[in-house]
């Protein structure tokens, strides 16, 4: 085996090394280096792209993971508020609780406060065309005032973390009248 035999190799630094020893080679031997030459530097540059995109890649789950990061918190707010609305509900129906309705109502006020600033928000349901996404049907009424997938009535609100859903809204949607 001859001494150029042995240069070959990957690694861009000693193909270039190699290909400086051309000069002095066999013409077949040099144009071998010098296609070992463009595959190593082809190959330099794929790994180069591969690492761009996977710290682009990482930078994105990095960014949604800090974005999210919020979400076990405000699954377990979202029933506080769903009690506090029950209690302001069943405050409205009683006339000896105005005191206690203001209070309930000032609570509420804040937390809905907290969640606005902390980017989660209510989904809009009311007389919304249904949106699986967004809305979970239970249960479906005729209805011949709106058209058919409307909702109707929300039973429990929904609310989204800036574009994900951390709890579908409750609902209850239209259906085509029965003859």
């Amino acid at each position: 085996m001859s001494e150029r035999e042995d240069v070959k190799t990957t690694d861009p630094m000693q193909a270039t090394a190699a290909a400086a020893a051309v000069d002095t080679a066999a013409p077949g031997e040099a144009e071998n280096l010098r296609q070992e030459l463009e595959a190593a530097k082809e190959r330099a540059l794929r790994v180069q792209a591969e690492l761009e995109n996977y710290r682009k890649r990482m930078r994105r789950e990095m960014d949604d993971e800090r974005r999210y990061a919020q979400l076990p918190l405000l699954k377990e707010l979202l029933p506080v508020i769903d009690n506090i609305g029950r209690a302001v509900q069943a405050a409205e129906k009683s006339s000896d609780g105005a005191g206690l309705l203001d209070g309930v109502k000032l609570v509420a006020q804040q937390l809905e406060g907290v969640l606005s600033r902390h980017h989660c928000t209510r989904i809009a349901a009311l007389h919304q065309p249904f949106d699986p996404h967004l809305h979970e049907a239970i249960l479906q009424q005729p209805n011949g005032e709106h058209p058919p997938g409307t909702v109707l009535q929300v039973t429990q609100e929904g609310y989204q973390l800036h574009e994900r859903v951390v709890r579908p809204a409750q609902v209850i949607v239209s259906a085509a009248p029965t003859a």
